[in-house]
């Protein structure tokens, strides 16, 4: 852990991608405290990672200020969106689809 002088003004850290345990020592390092918008079990969660914050990294604010953070992207925000199956559904026939029908190679289409 890394103390930090006793000013009144600390900067905060980049927290943005680290794990919530290492953002949480981070903050504590630095003397500013976290709160999880969207985690109400914050203070248990370990692994996921913060993909928002705010105040920025690098803004001066009094030692002991409350940095919040965000573990998931914001239904607007994108993400990785939903993986199951949507209809319509691919046409049937595997590769009798995708070749050409046999006949006259110089036919005439008219």
């Amino acid at each position: 852990m890394r103390i930090t002088p006793k000013t009144p003004e600390v900067r905060v850290p980049r927290l943005v991608g680290l794990m919530a345990v290492d953002a949480r020592e981070t903050a504590e390092a630095r003397g500013v405290l976290l709160a999880a918008a969207d985690r109400p079990d914050f203070h248990r969660t370990v692994v996921d990672y913060v993909v928002r914050q705010f105040p920025q990294p690098g803004a001066e604010v009094p030692r002991g200020a409350v940095v919040t953070v965000w573990f998931d992207l914001g239904d607007s925000e994108g993400g990785a969106g939903v993986r199951e199956p949507r209809p319509p559904h691919p046409p049937s026939g595997g590769l009798r689809r995708e070749l050409d029908q046999p006949g006259d190679p110089f036919e005439v289409l008219r």
